[in-house]
């Protein structure tokens, strides 16, 4: 059993290394002319072969979600279900968000090349639905990964698998990565400070799971849990 739990624990930690290092390419390295001036109407087309690579690993570090959530759900599931089942749940939810809205950031930067003076400037007018349904479903799918690893990290912190304080972290840290995010919802912009206490954590968490996996419950914490 305790062996059980280390393997677990540390394929966990190799799944958090992979999401970080993936999101850091993704976001600041094949996307991010999609962000830059002058915009994604001329920018996407001339990197495309990079969004789309960028959208598939997008796609990649999603479904490891889903392997987090399935390699979780049988330390979780003895005795806390409910948070095992939500796991599974959230991550089949984020796997279906993102990266489709990305391709079609790509699709009207390509007809935006080929397009005479007269057709830009009509393409210039759904600039802003086409960055704005990208964009809404951005914040919808980080939210969704806000309440995944709250829900992760309430349930290493129910069943004391790595020491509290960095369940205890990991719960405070998700919540603010939520409400960081949820910031447009009221015309207001995310509160990017906010998210970098999750980064941390996710970084310390995969270390620690690298290094010693899940940790055996001690006994008398069991029989704190069920009285």
């Amino acid at each position: 059993m305790v062996d059980a739990l280390s393997r677990a624990g540390r394929v966990i930690g190799v799944l958090i290394v992979i999401q970080m290092i993936g999101g850091f390419l993704v976001n600041f390295v094949l996307e991010a002319p999609l962000f830059g001036a002058p915009g994604f109407l001329p920018n996407a087309a001339p990197h495309s072969h990079a969004i789309a690579l960028g959208a598939l690993v997008g796609l990649l570090i999603e479904a490891l979600w889903v392997g987090m959530a399935v390699t979780a759900f049988p330390v979780f599931y003895e005795r806390a279900p409910a948070r095992a089942l939500w796991l599974l749940a959230l991550a089949a939810v984020i796997l279906a968000l993102e990266n489709a809205s990305v391709m079609s950031m790509v699709t009207v930067s390509e007809a935006y090349a080929k397009a005479s003076a007269a057709e830009r400037a009509q393409l210039e007018t759904v600039r802003v639905v086409v960055s704005s349904a990208r964009n809404w479903v951005h914040y919808m799918a980080r939210m969704t990964d806000g309440l995944a690893i709250f829900v992760f990290y309430a349930a290493v912190y129910r069943l004391r698998v790595i020491p509290r304080i960095l369940g205890g972290f990991g719960i405070v840290a998700a919540l603010l990565q939520v409400i960081a995010v949820a910031m447009p919802f009221f015309h207001r912009d995310v509160v990017f400070p906010m998210l970098a206490p999750l980064g941390l954590c996710q970084l310390i968490v995969a270390v620690w799971l690298l290094v010693k996996g899940f940790r055996a419950e001690p006994r008398s914490a069991i029989g704190l849990g069920n009285a």
